[in-house]
């Protein structure tokens, strides 16, 4: 680990931790105590993947990508004030779609510093949209209360004005990944390039990875609204019958 750079580079935090102080906008505090959290946290991750990159069965991943379901579950749970066990059922099941297609077609192997790191994403990913896809969906059963009510006075089922919602919501939260389709490799250089240009690996298979990793995210994004959606209105219906 490069400790002086990442002691140089805290300068960088520095500076917004006293703009925020000359201005009274109050958020140095926080700022201060998550910058030395994501310290830490990095840190403790670069030395946990020292020693998982050195693991040879691959049945070792299966607690790994365990834990990182969980959590990332009790975090959705958390965010979404939504069942734990339906955003298990949704980020795994999306992750485990998108580990298993990428694998049958040897776009990854079951190398750990392959492995793992993907998985790391995938769920983070699903996560993301998970959560968007939940707010989005209480947030539309919140503003068109008086379309359900449409629906009953001209005699549909509930599950038809569930339906429209669920569009909306599934758009709404592919919005990120739709925007970074369209403003990848023009207006920014993404993180995976970035990283193995400063590796000294050559601009095309930079580029190459980056590709398959943005195709995953589309993919994975997709699912992870999908699932989440289904299983909300799928509950929400069960309190409603």
């Amino acid at each position: 680990m490069k400790f002086n750079i990442v002691a140089l580079s805290f300068i960088l935090v520095l500076i917004p931790l006293f703009i925020s102080y000359k201005n009274k906008i109050g958020i140095e505090k926080e700022l201060f105590i998550n910058s030395l959290r994501a310290l830490l946290q990095l840190s403790v991750l670069g030395f946990i993947l020292g020693f998982l990159f050195k693991i040879k069965n691959p049945l070792w991943y299966i607690p790994i990508v365990l834990f990182m379901l969980i959590y990332a579950s009790f975090i959705a749970k958390k965010r979404t004030k939504f069942l734990f066990l339906w955003a298990f059922y949704s980020i795994s099941m999306s992750a485990v779609i998108i580990l298993s297609i990428m694998i049958i077609l040897k776009i990854i192997s079951l190398k750990p510093y392959e492995f793992i790191p993907v998985a790391g994403m995938i769920i983070g990913n699903s996560l993301n949209t998970y959560t968007l896809t939940i707010e989005r969906l209480k947030r539309e059963l919140f503003l068109q209360k008086e379309l359900i009510e449409r629906f009953f006075a001209i005699g549909a089922n509930l599950k038809s004005a569930y339906k429209i919602m669920q569009k909306e919501a599934i758009k709404a939260a592919l919005i990120p990944v739709n925007n970074m389709l369209q403003t990848i490799g023009v207006v920014a250089i993404p993180g995976i390039t970035t990283g193995m240009l400063l590796a000294g690996a050559s601009p095309l298979k930079a580029v190459s990875y980056q590709i398959v990793i943005i195709y995953m995210l589309v993919s994975i994004n997709t699912f992870s609204a999908l699932f989440g959606s289904y299983f909300f209105i799928r509950e929400k219906n069960e309190n409603f019958n």
